[in-house]
C-alpha cells in the first residue's frame, strides 16, 4: 500500500486502520523524530505524567536531548497555548529527573 492508499484509508476512517495505526509510522520516521513527536502529541493532548513519563524515556533512549524536548515544548507554545505547555511542563522535568530541581512543591 502506499502513502496515498493510506491516506485515503484515513479520510474514510477505514476499520483496517485499527489493526497497524501505531506500527508503519514508526518505520517512516526514525526512532528520535517519532519519539519528539510523539512528546509533542502529548502535550498537545493534556496527557497524563505516566503517559509523559514512557514518552521521555523513550526518548531519550533514542538519544533525544533535554534541549531538543524542551525546543518541542517551546515550539507547542504556539500551537496550543502557554498554559497547556505549562501545565506539562511539570510531567516533562519528572520524567527527566529533574522534578527535587525544578519544582517548588516538589521536595516537601
Amino acid at each position: 500500500m502506499d502513502d496515498i492508499d493510506r491516506l485515503r484509508l484515513y479520510c474514510v476512517d477505514a476499520p483496517e486502520l485499527v489493526a497497524d495505526a501505531g506500527s508503519l509510522w514508526h518505520g517512516a520516521l526514525d526512532p528520535r523524530t517519532s519519539a519528539l513527536v510523539r512528546i509533542g502529541a502529548l502535550i498537545a493532548a493534556a496527557a497524563p505524567a505516566a503517559s509523559m513519563r514512557s514518552a521521555v524515556e523513550d526518548a531519550v533512549s533514542a538519544g533525544v536531548s533535554v534541549r531538543e524536548i524542551v525546543a518541542v515544548l517551546d515550539g507547542m507554545v504556539e500551537l496550543v497555548g502557554l498554559p497547556r505547555a505549562v501545565a506539562a511542563a511539570p510531567r516533562i522535568a519528572a520524567a527527566l529527573g529533574y522534578a527535587d530541581d525544578l519544582l517548588p512543591d516538589a521536595g516537601g
